[in-house]
């Protein structure tokens, strides 16, 4: 080999070099970004709450979702005037949601939150826990009210413009034939999609109780608990429902779900208050994400 031939080679190598180390970069700049949600029954703003009324407790709720700046919120108990307030006060995010009732000026969301900068919105809709899923109000089995789950299919704009679904719901409180069979149809449209999916809601229900067995877990669906992810062996101050008052006990009747599709690396319950005045009479929970 002369000189100059030898010369090439070796910058040839040094060329394949530098491109390799180049490409590697690339792969980690590439790397998951983690999505984080929280799910947050924010109760009735009309409900006859005295000293814990909507409106002395609104920029504690709206102070609470800052401080944890989920990427995506789901809330329940939403009436219109609230989830207005909380888009008024969150500019950072655009929402979807609809009255579970015929008159769309009354009855409960379950208001979806997205943060508009990373997510592009593909199509979202909204179906009725019943038989009758696509019929405006309708109640079904032992219900007590019309009940709905709420969703929207985003583009993730830091992850490549991977599409995800996010769906948002909330369970009779009576009806404990209507939350097993509300699990049972969540978990065949949730299949329908055929895409990997988050959901938040308030289930009504415990873990291991018919309703979770009939959602989580199951091979036909594959959802997965993101706070039994985390926190392996059940303890008993996991109660989601505080009742105003920092009650640790109880179910817990909250909770982030998500597709096999991704890996949980955090969740907890969150119980931030302001001198022992909380946000809510359930406490928030919340869950940070990642493609696999």
């Amino acid at each position: 080999m002369n000189n100059l031939t030898f010369q090439k080679t070796v910058l040839c190598l040094a060329v394949a070099i530098c491109f390799a180390t180049l490409s590697a970069q690339n792969v980690r700049a590439e790397d998951p970004k983690p999505i984080s949600a929280m799910s947050f029954n924010i109760r009735f703003g009309t409900a006859n709450d005295g000293d814990n009324h909507w409106k002395f407790r609104k920029e504690l709720v709206v102070k609470t979702i800052k401080d944890f700046s989920p990427d995506l919120l789901g809330t329940q108990e939403t009436l219109e005037f609230q989830a207005d307030y909380l888009q008024d006060n969150l500019p950072d995010y655009s929402s979807i949601g609809w009255s579970r009732d015929s008159n769309p000026k009354r009855g409960e969301q379950c208001t979806i939150y997205y943060k508009t900068a990373r997510f592009e919105k593909v199509a979202a809709g909204q179906f009725w826990l019943s038989e009758t899923p696509d019929k405006v109000a309708s109640k079904s089995w032992d219900t007590s009210l019309p009940r709905i789950a709420t969703w929207i299919r985003l583009k993730d704009k830091l992850n490549g413009g991977k599409e995800f679904l996010f769906l948002n719901t909330h369970f009779d409180h009576r009806g404990k034939v209507a939350r097993k069979e509300s699990a049972k149809l969540i978990a065949k449209k949730f299949g329908e999609f055929k895409l990997p999916g988050i959901i938040t809601g308030d289930f009504n229900c415990a873990e291991k109780s018919e309703p979770y067995n009939s959602i989580v877990g199951l091979d036909s669906v594959k959802l997965f608990d993101t706070y039994r992810d985390i926190h392996k062996k059940a303890s008993k101050s996991d109660g989601t429902f505080g009742g105003f008052r920092g009650n640790e006990g109880g179910a817990r009747i909250d909770w982030v779900l998500r597709s096999s599709e991704f890996e949980t690396k955090s969740a907890s319950i969150d119980r931030s208050n302001d001198r022992k005045r909380y946000p809510s009479d359930h406490y928030p929970v919340t869950a940070v994400l990642q493609f696999k």
